[in-house]
């Protein structure tokens, strides 16, 4: 199971390192088409609330929910019984959600007065911003589509994960991230605005994501009629457990939409700044964070399930498993939330300094880009905590932590009035530090899960290493008006130098100080 669990992971990160390798080439191009300006802050607006959606269905509620009742299902042993489930459950969240993309279709000028209410109150008072909210609604209309094909993409994914097949969902991004960059490089310059080529990328990308699981799904013997099914006792455990994780697991992407409402007040570029740093924070989280997260939950979810065979094995491997997802976190969080601290002005000057994003826009955003990577090993453990309730079908307890979490926010984000947007990537990393640390207690109180003395070492250790790499890199990197200076393949010649220098001093500090294969195995 150990050399499994280890297997699936590199599997599910591999095809997730393309995705965002992909996604910051979308980034790139983005940055250089539409800068940090007014239709940079329109698109990032219209693709941030379907956004949000999609890690509710795709990467949170609805598969936290979804694959601990499919593993019961597949336990009993009963493929048709299976098969009719698995029918009901897209028949009733298809209608739901085909019902809400519609509506928020037609009502898109709402939706776009709800999330950027200074824009909407530009609009009525005939203000610079006006025109803003008037684009969002339309760009709405095209985006919010996306939504109803990625719910599918999200079951469809579930499914082959608790199969063990990691690496279609793992795929699937890389799809979207393709959409875009074709639309961006050669439908832009034939419609009236960048930022539409960018929408419609979104609308192309979701169709071929959906498109390209049904082949898999039909291999596998699971492609079923949709069937409506309010009231089957299948459907009605997903829905009892999923409304309540709507909030829980979403409650950074819910502090997300209140920085973008805050941002609407604040000046011009401050969402363009937010999502680029945002964005380089993605990288890591999804190679590491949503990576290790998916591959754990079909395991603890069915540790729980053979909890009735032997109730006390049941419970050492739940622990071992969550210790063994902790210790993936620190490996590869803590060097990246090193390596980021440092390196953050170089990486946005490389990646997004051309055409319309200047050098003062690199500047800008990286201080979001600082406070946001004080948070981001909290990013990543909510993930792997969360999963410690989802598994054993508990929602209420992360929606309780998730209220206190969102109210905070809610108290930082006062931080906004003398730190401007960065005051929210402070309040965003605040945040989600509170919440990684309750739901902690809350497994640890339950005696569910104590993160192990020999995790402890090992953090020890990991820390050591990184901060030894952090401060060999920080003594050979140029400052910063050098990095102006150069020309951009001097730029990322030195850029790709660093990360490789930093990559093999943490390697050779983990091997000195002890670290074997051993300790990245799950007991």
């Amino acid at each position: 199971m150990s050399k499994r669990l280890l297997k699936s992971g590199i599997l599910v990160s591999a095809m997730t390192l393309l995705s965002r390798i992909l996604g910051l080439l979308r980034d790139v191009i983005t940055a250089q088409l539409i800068g940090a300006g007014v239709a940079a802050d329109v698109f990032l607006f219209a693709n941030r609330i379907p956004n949000f959606l999609r890690r509710l269905f795709a990467e949170g509620a609805f598969s936290q929910a979804f694959v601990p009742v499919l593993a019961e299902y597949q336990k009993s042993g009963d493929l048709t019984k299976t098969q009719e489930f698995i029918g009901k459950v897209s028949g009733t969240l298809g209608g739901l959600v085909t019902v809400v993309t519609l509506l928020a279709m037609i009502f898109s000028p709402v939706v776009a007065a709800i999330f950027g209410t200074g824009w909407f109150a530009d609009w009525l008072t005939d203000g610079p911003n006006a025109a803003k909210f008037e684009q969002a609604s339309l760009l709405l209309k095209i985006t919010f589509p996306y939504l109803w094909f990625i719910t599918f993409v999200a079951l469809s994914g579930a499914i082959l994960n608790t199969l063990g097949k990691f690496g279609v969902m793992s795929f699937s991004p890389v799809l979207l991230n393709i959409a875009m960059i074709c639309t961006a490089l050669f439908l832009a310059p034939y419609v009236s605005s960048p930022d539409l080529a960018l929408a419609i990328g979104i609308f192309i990308g979701g169709l071929l994501q959906f498109l390209f699981q049904i082949p898999f799904l039909k291999k596998a013997g699971l492609l079923f009629k949709p069937k409506w099914a309010w009231n089957d006792e299948g459907v009605k455990k997903i829905r009892t457990l999923m409304i309540p994780a709507l909030f829980g697991v979403s409650v950074s992407q819910i502090n997300l939409l209140l920085d973008t409402f805050i941002a609407s007040f604040l000046m011009t570029g401050s969402i363009s700044w937010l999502y680029y740093s945002d964005r380089l924070l993605e990288f890591p989280l999804g190679l590491f964070g949503i990576a290790i997260s998916t591959v754990i939950l079909p395991t603890l979810a069915r540790h729980h399930v053979n909890r009735s065979d032997n109730a006390e094995k049941s419970a050492v491997d739940f622990r071992n498993t969550m210790d063994w997802g902790v210790r993936m976190i620190l490996l590869l969080g803590v060097p990246a939330m090193i390596g980021i601290a440092v390196l953050a002005q170089p990486m946005l000057l490389v990646l997004f300094m051309r055409g319309q994003f200047l050098f003062s826009d690199v500047q800008a955003a990286s201080y979001s880009l600082w406070a946001f990577n004080a948070g981001l090993l909290s990013f990543m453990l909510i993930k792997i905590l969360a999963n410690g309730y989802y598994a054993r079908q508990d929602t209420k307890t992360p929606v309780k932590i998730g209220i206190i979490a969102m109210v905070s926010n809610m108290g930082f984000n006062l931080l906004a009035i003398p730190f401007s947007y960065v005051g929210l990537a402070m309040a965003s990393a605040m945040s989600a530090s509170l919440n990684a640390y309750l739901l902690y207690r809350g497994l640890a109180k339950a005696d569910i899960y104590h993160f192990s003395k020999q995790s402890a070492v090992f953090f020890g250790k990991v820390f050591l290493a990184a901060a030894v790499m952090g401060a060999t890199v920080w003594y050979y990197n140029p400052a910063l008006s050098v990095w102006n200076e150069m020309q951009f393949l001097e730029r990322l010649h030195w850029l790709v130098w660093l990360i490789c220098i930093a990559a093999l001093i943490y390697a050779a500090m983990l091997v000195l100080l002890g670290i074997r294969k051993g300790h990245l195995l799950a007991k």
